[in-house]
């Protein structure tokens, strides 16, 4: 039986997500202390557990199918893979940071200066692009300690909250790169492998499409639901139901997760009472 090989980093910032991710689209399988590879026990998957830097030249020389990374290893690797589906989760960006008591003229600071990283070709290209000469010193590991231990004068690094770089004594001055959860494939799949990835992609974005909308539940006087029905258009417009008392219906509709609460207000102002919202476990566009 034909399966799609599936690469996911086994531990770390997406592995949690990636998890869950296949989990939301109905795919059973163990993963157990040190197992490295498992097979889904409903859909034809087979799952590697690797290093997320692994995964692009793993997908290119067609050891895998498709993999589960940030778009800043996919780019900083540079491998022959294509990009099939943004996730939406994990979503970060690359930047230069300075020692917070440092003034920043822009990207002129750096000129003669040392930067640690771990992503050394995109840092190559930023300071290449702005003409910039500067030493790079490439680290694996807990970059944002190295101005303070004299090993660099500034770093270029994964951001999220920007949280450890003030722990560190560092600020955050301009983004190379803004990234998030993709999936990327090998070029050479066969048809097989391509229905079996269709099918997958379908179940993600159905559950994406979940994530990013409520469903609304809502009761009106009848002379309010022309207003109600401009503020709620819906996926086509609204459903609207007769209630038991006469005048009165009930409205339900889908709105998107960040339109959420000023619809709701603007609802309430309509004429809208009882108003219930709804997560969305699946949602087939």
């Amino acid at each position: 039986m034909t399966e799609l090989k599936i690469a996911i980093q086994k531990n770390g910032r997406l592995s949690d997500n990636s998890h869950k991710l296949l989990e939301e689209c109905g795919i059973k399988f163990s993963n157990g202390a040190g197992v490295l590879k498992t097979k889904a026990r409903n859909f034809p998957v087979e799952i590697l557990f690797l290093r997320d830097d692994d995964i692009p030249q793993y997908v290119e020389q067609q050891v895998a199918d498709i993999g589960i990374l940030g778009e800043n290893m996919v780019h900083e690797k540079n491998k022959d893979v294509d990009i099939l589906e943004q996730l939406g989760f994990a979503q970060c960006r690359l930047s230069l940071a300075i020692p917070k008591e440092d003034k920043y003229s822009g990207p002129a600071y750096f000129k003669g200066r040392k930067i640690a990283t771990s992503y050394p070709r995109l840092l190559s290209e930023y300071l290449e692009k702005n003409g910039i000469k500067a030493e790079i010193e490439e680290i694996s590991g807990s970059v944002e300690i190295a101005p303070g231990i004299g090993l660099a004068d500034a770093v270029c690094d994964i951001v999220s909250s920007g949280s450890t770089l003030m722990t560190n004594g560092l600020r955050e001055v301009t983004t190379i790169l803004k990234s998030q959860a993709v999936i990327i494939g090998n070029k050479y799949l066969s048809e097989e492998k391509k229905g079996i990835l269709e099918k997958l992609l379908f179940r993600i974005r159905a559950v994406r499409s979940a994530k990013e909308n409520k469903y609304i539940l809502l009761n009106a006087h009848e002379s309010s639901v022309p207003e109600i029905c401009r503020i709620l258009p819906g996926m086509k417009s609204p459903t609207i139901l007769p209630l038991a008392e006469k005048g009165w219906c009930s409205l339900h509709s889908v709105v998107k997760e960040d339109e959420f609460w000023e619809r709701i207000y603007q609802l309430k102002k309509a004429g809208a009472e009882g108003i219930l919202v709804i997560p969305i476990e699946k949602m087939i566009l």
